[in-house]
């Protein structure tokens, strides 16, 4: 992975922050307390990287980030990410998690066991925590068991995820509680 440049760009749940390379997109930066805080974390996360004005392709997903976060039903899947540096099994959990359509939601649960095990429940947790392109990976739509929220490890946690799955008008799988 070898960023070229960040930028922020304005979403309707604050700004938001994107870092590119050659390959595609190598991060993605939920909204942190205020504009100055997001400015601040991509620079602690992509050090040396300099600020400048994305590409086309990059102000593309820009848009479609911001499309989605305005309530518009984008699964995002247009937008290459580069996965290098990221180990195996959370390559694995972020191509799962993408192919959950907006408005929608799994439990941990029912990842763990497209992979193969139950019991890796966990572990497709822990994966998500370490979620680097958040929401092209759309770890907000993913529930812990009962329809609970569980964690999120963006700025506001549960309580972001949840204003983040209210905005897709996301619905509760019939069994279990509602989200809001």
């Amino acid at each position: 992975m070898n960023p070229e440049g960040f930028a922020l760009f304005d979403t309707a749940i604050g700004a938001c922050g994107i870092a590119w390379g050659a390959r595609g997109i190598v991060g993605v930066q939920l909204p942190e307390a205020g504009e100055g805080a997001t400015r601040s974390r991509m620079q602690r996360r992509f050090a040396q990287v300099p600020e400048v004005v994305p590409p086309a392709t990059v102000q593309a997903a820009c848009d479609a980030i911001r499309a989605l976060l305005e309530g518009e039903l984008r699964d995002l899947a247009e937008i290459v990410l580069d996965y290098e540096g990221v180990p195996d099994f959370h390559r694995r959990v972020y191509e799962i998690a993408r192919r959950i359509v907006p408005g929608h939601t799994r439990s941990y649960g029912e990842i763990a066991a497209e992979l193969g095990d139950k019991g890796l429940s966990r572990a497709v947790g822990q994966a998500l925590g370490h979620n680097p392109f958040a929401p092209v990976v759309p770890c907000h739509r993913v529930l812990a068991a009962g329809g609970k929220p569980g964690g999120f490890s963006a700025h506001g946690g549960a309580t972001a995820k949840l204003r983040m799955l209210m905005i897709e008008g996301a619905r509760p799988p019939s069994d279990t509680a509602p989200l809001f």
